[in-house]
């Protein structure tokens, strides 16, 4: 089990980051032993190289602690396209505390890596997170693995989503958009009246 915590942008030749300043490669077993074999041969992979990891003992929240970063931060700028608004920290407040109630139901102590990973990676004010990068170029997002998931996750559980439902059918319209649903300046266009 294992994620990587990088903030990164890609190019025409590829994707870009600063290894100085790139939480890393963080990995582990489900369950004990936590200093396994396999732990100890991917740490034994890895030394030497410049690459920053580190092994948990905690996957399981080290995993939904980068799901919630991914959640709280890509999906809010995806819509808004800013990230210095106490609206959007409203939104991505409301994210936040759905994705955590999950969590908690479903076993997973989000308190035990708020300490070692609530320091991620070094982001300009200016960065576009991973889903605008996506809209920006006209890809479809992963907005079904993130506000998807927990839209699922959150009806099992019997417990409301009403924030990643929102964030989920916006992401989607954006997507549509890309793709040219709504395109309008064609020859055959109804006239639609408002009062």
């Amino acid at each position: 089990y294992s994620l990587i915590k990088v903030a990164s942008h890609k190019e025409a030749d590829g994707f870009h980051f600063d290894p100085a300043t790139t939480v890393g490669i963080i990995f582990g077993e489900k369950e004990p032993p936590c200093d396994s074999p396999r732990i100890k041969a991917v740490e034994a992979l890895f030394s030497g190289t410049e690459l920053h990891f580190r092994a948990t003992d905690c996957i399981r929240e080290e995993m939904w602690s980068k799901f919630r970063l991914n959640v709280c931060n890509n999906l809010p700028q995806a819509i808004l396209c800013y990230r210095d608004s106490v609206h959007m920290k409203a939104i991505s407040d409301g994210l936040r505390r759905e994705l955590e109630a999950i969590a908690a139901a479903k076993g997973i102590d989000m308190q035990k890596v708020d300490a070692v990973s609530g320091k991620g990676c070094a982001v300009k004010p200016s960065a576009r997170y991973s889903t605008l990068q996506d809209l920006d170029a006209g890809r479809h997002t992963e907005i079904d693995m993130f506000s998807g998931a927990l839209i699922r996750m959150g009806k099992e559980l019997g417990i409301p989503t009403p924030y990643n439902e929102f964030a989920y059918h916006m992401i989607k319209a954006l997507e549509e958009k890309n793709d040219g649903k709504f395109d309008y300046t064609g020859p055959n266009q109804e006239m639609t009246w408002a009062r």
